[in-house]
């Protein structure tokens, strides 16, 4: 791996971790460390219309005084459970007569399903608006269909717009924030314009699933995005909700929960069962009032999400096996009949994970197959398929992520093709996997004092990536192996006068190379520990280079 030094060590290590970041002015250092309160936010710095706001708030007050149905139709993922939890909440609090609806992945797919809205207004005749959550920006002309059957559409999404321009009653629409944190700002104008007060129901609280979707989707945590997660962070740590208790519970988490606890524990479990069975059962558990249910759903859950785990390790089990020539491909596409369509996506992230270059998996189900690409930083995924928009038959999606379905026999043509465009793009600088170090410091610099600094740089994430330092000519006085198969290592490390204890995760490979005495640069993390009462701190290994 590569060391991409951004600065040398500055007399105020603050500063230059700032500077890295892009944050120079006092305006943006202001802003930075005292995210505005989401509260405060207005429409208008987060891209989306007032106007569109306004008609969509009246249709809701039509719907509710003519005693019309309405439908919050959301999307499977824990960005689109989070934010209809939150609609469904809203309007049903301000006295609609509103439902949520979450799609079956498999016979109902990605998106707004036309037979599914039919079957809709066939068991329910009063079905008179339909509000989208995390998804619609691509529905196209079946707004039309939908209008047909005497059903007007909100649309509320974030994806990239495709190449028809939806024409619903109101579009709440931007690209700066999540899906679920597009429901929120739109719920919090429902409730402003419908006078609920907030002892009935308190909007804040929830900046927890807003702040569970924007960490899920993996958006860059910077301006209204880093707002929404550190103040949703703060209720998500307080949650009232029986359903995140529980969660939380079966996840074992014991501290604080931040951005990684919510990434790659509280979020994948959300997501398992829109993977493997049905996401309303995410929903109903993040809705439930009902401790008792609540512990039922999250077992649920927890069992569904370890099966996940074991599904996806099969699917890259095979997958290492069927690609070869890594180096001749731009982009990674694989097919197979035994791929999953749940987990295709966590197996795309995975071979990007271990390869370091796009990645497409497809799930192949007799004539039309399904895909879900994940890309790495400078190559935009979607933009990339859309160049191909005759090959296949729909999809969305971001710059890093993006699914889509097409006809079986058209995978060959659309790889060959894709990666003719990858070529152009995808240097031997893109495809080479750096490790960023903010600044060179010497084992005396870290004290808890800059410890309590860095803690303001809280939440961490993609846009504002943890904090990395470099430490030269360090000693290793002691190595030990830890952990399952000895994957990890605990050291203690010298620098100068002073001795820190580290962890380094995945490091257990590097065990033969180390002996005490030995020197090396390290890459790390600071972290706090704490041990049988005892608070330290800690270095967390990113990476060492040894000495010859």
């Amino acid at each position: 791996m590569k060391w991409k030094i951004l600065s040398k060590k500055s007399k105020n290590i603050i500063e230059t971790l700032l500077k890295n970041r892009g944050i120079t002015t006092e305006k943006q250092k202001k802003e930075f460390f005292n995210p505005t309160d989401p509260m405060k936010i207005t429409l208008k710095s987060i891209g989306v219309k007032e106007s569109e706001i306004k008609k969509a708030i009246a249709r809701i007050k039509e719907a509710r005084e003519k005693g019309e149905h309405v439908i919050i139709y959301g999307d499977y993922d824990a960005d689109g459970i989070s934010g209809t939890a939150t609609m469904w909440e809203a309007l049903h609090e301000a006295g609609v007569f509103v439902l949520p609806h979450i799609p079956e992945r498999f016979s109902e797919g990605y998106g707004l399903n036309i037979e599914s809205v039919k079957r809709l207004k066939e068991k329910d005749p009063d079905l008179g608006l339909i509000i989208t959550v995390d998804h619609g920006i691509t529905v196209g002309k079946k707004v039309k269909e939908v209008k047909d059957m005497g059903i007007d559409m909100i649309i509320s999404d974030h994806h990239q717009m495709g190449s028809i321009k939806p024409t619903p009653l109101a579009l709440i629409y931007t690209t700066e924030i999540g899906g679920s944190a597009v429901a929120w700002f739109f719920a919090r104008e429902i409730l402003k314009a419908l006078r609920v007060p907030a002892s009935k129901f308190e909007i804040k609280e929830r900046l927890e699933l807003a702040a569970i979707g924007t960490i899920a989707d993996q958006l860059p945590l910077k301006e209204a995005n880093r707002s929404v997660v550190k103040y949703g962070l703060i209720e998500l740590n307080g949650t009232r909700r029986p359903g995140l208790r529980a969660l939380i519970e079966e996840a074992r988490i014991k501290d604080d929960i931040g951005t990684y606890e919510v990434g790659f524990m509280i979020a994948p479990r959300i997501n398992s069962m829109g993977r493997l069975k049905h996401g309303i059962e995410s929903l109903r558990l993040l809705c439930t009032n009902v401790p008792m249910k609540a512990r039922q759903l999250a077992a649920d859950i927890g069992r569904t999400n370890f099966e996940r785990q074991r599904i996806v390790d099969e699917v890259i089990i095979h997958a290492r096996k069927s690609y070869k020539d890594v180096e001749k491909q731009s982009v990674i596409i694989l097919a197979h009949e035994t791929y999953h369509e749940g987990v295709i996506g966590l197996a795309a992230a995975k071979l990007v994970e271990e390869f370091y270059r796009p990645a497409i998996v497809l799930s192949k189900k007799g004539d039309v197959s399904k895909a879900s690409a994940r890309s790495i930083p400078g190559f935009n995924i979607i933009e990339a398929i859309r160049k191909l928009e005759g090959l296949y038959i729909e999809g969305g999606g971001h710059p890093m992520a993006a699914g889509f379905s097409i006809h079986t026999l058209k995978i060959e043509e659309f790889g060959k093709k894709l990666n003719k465009i990858a070529q152009e793009s995808l240097t031997p600088e893109i495809l080479s996997k750096k490790l960023t170090i903010d600044v060179e410091v010497s084992f005396s610099d870290l004290t808890p004092a800059l410890y309590n600094e860095l803690v303001r740089f809280e939440p961490t994430g993609l846009g504002n990536p943890g904090v990395n330092f470099l430490t030269k000519n360090v000693e290793i006085l002691e190595i030990r192996a830890v952990g399952r198969d000895s994957k990890h290592l605990k050291l203690k490390l010298k620098h100068g006068e002073h001795i820190f204890d580290s962890i380094f995760f995945g490091g257990g490979e590097n065990y033969s190379t180390l002996t005490p005495g030995v020197k090396a640069d390290v890459v790390f993390r600071l972290q706090e520990n704490t041990w049988n009462g005892r608070i330290s701190l800690q270095l967390v290994i990113k990476d060492l280079r040894i000495y010859n």
